[in-house]
């Protein structure tokens, strides 16, 4: 494809305008190597601003700084949503990434000497490309919801906005991770009639948290990751039962009044079933807190092999099999913080270091 106004070339293009494209455009910008970041939302942090209202981080401020960039706020404060994507703002600007807004890739492929972007704003090439959408593109229910009677409202978390914009009757939550219980917390809190399924996850006490914080932090970052052996069992105990409750207990959400019941397994005649076997009162509400899935069918690469769950295959965020090409933000992708705020700065070093090194795009 020829290279003119039409079809523009960059050296590097970053997929994804959220936290881990901005880390990696910085390190790729300091290392001489600047990148354009091709951001599918109308303004950088819009996909915070659009969480409910009560969403804060379950990370202390002074370990959610990108790199170069402290966090705006008290070192033990929690941030808000709204904090972190007026973030995210201030540090594109102050580092004049050149972010262009409203530009979604629909299709990834790659030509005898680049890789070619089809985007919404036309096509483009690249010598180099990192995928910085993260795995949290797509929101995730179970097959089964659609089994569901349509008189039941289904949400997931991510069109969760707050009490007063949930409908009136019986909820039932379901997801017992950290999401799962603060919405049923807040829910409660409310005066809602609530329900949540699930089995909690571990909790970390908050006062093991206040006190060891930091300690928890660096095994975060340097003990749980994939290069030592308890990081790589951890890598698939977090992958299979999903992250410990932070900043909130099972104790915190009966005490608000939820009630709680076990997994929800699937549906029949239209109602939720239990891995009880006990039927209970149909919910009017169902708020899905049951994750997110990265969405990476519109990357066309031959070579590039993807895993059971549709993920690819790229040891550190690398896949050998396609030079130039890179992947970040990934749910543990070096360490149990990869994909937070505050740990994505270090696998954003390392690829932009990798790929300044290996020069060009694909042969």
């Amino acid at each position: 494809m020829p290279h003119t106004r039409e079809n523009p070339h960059f050296p590097v293009a970053v997929i994804g305008g959220g936290q881990a494209g901005l880390a990696v455009a910085y390190e790729l910008g300091r290392a001489g190597s600047p990148a354009v970041v091709l951001d599918a939302e109308s303004a950088t942090g819009d996909q915070w601003r659009r969480r409910w209202p009560s969403l804060r981080l379950f990370t202390p401020a002074r370990h959610d700084g990108l790199p170069g960039s402290p966090f705006p706020a008290p070192r033990g404060a929690f941030p808000g949503k709204d904090d972190v994507a007026a973030y995210l703002t201030q540090f594109a600007e102050a580092n004049a990434i050149d972010v262009r807004h409203g530009v979604r890739v629909t299709r990834l492929s790659t030509s005898p000497a680049s890789f070619t972007l089809e985007t919404t704003a036309g096509p483009m090439t690249a010598n180099s490309v990192v995928v910085a959408t993260g795995s949290t593109s797509t929101p995730h229910t179970p097959a089964f919801s659609r089994e569901l009677d349509p008189g039941i409202v289904q949400l997931h978390s991510s069109e969760y906005r707050g009490p007063a914009h949930v409908p009136p009757g019986r909820i039932l939550v379901v997801g017992y991770g950290t999401s799962g219980a603060e919405i049923a917390e807040e829910l409660a809190k409310a005066g809602r009639d609530v329900t949540i399924a699930g089995r909690p996850t571990p909790t970390i006490p908050k006062p093991a948290l206040a006190i060891a914080g930091d300690l928890w932090w660096l095994a975060m970052n340097r003990v749980l990751n994939r290069r030592t052996s308890i990081g790589r069992k951890a890598a698939r105990r977090a992958t299979e039962h999903g992250a410990p409750l932070i900043r909130i207990s099972a104790r915190d959400v009966r005490g608000a009044g939820a009630r709680e019941v076990g997994r929800l397994t699937g549906a029949a005649n239209g109602e939720p079933t239990f891995a009880d076997g006990v039927t209970r009162p149909t919910p009017d509400v169902i708020i899905w807190c049951t994750g997110y899935r990265g969405d990476f069918r519109w990357i066309m690469i031959d070579g590039l092999d993807f895993d059971a769950k549709g993920y690819p295959v790229a040891p550190f965020g690398l896949p050998e099999s396609v030079p130039g090409l890179a992947f970040l933000g990934m749910p543990f992708q070096t360490s149990v913080a990869s994909h937070l705020l505050g740990g994505v700065g270090r696998d954003a070093r390392d690829v932009a270091t990798h790929l300044v090194r290996a020069g060009a795009g694909p042969a």
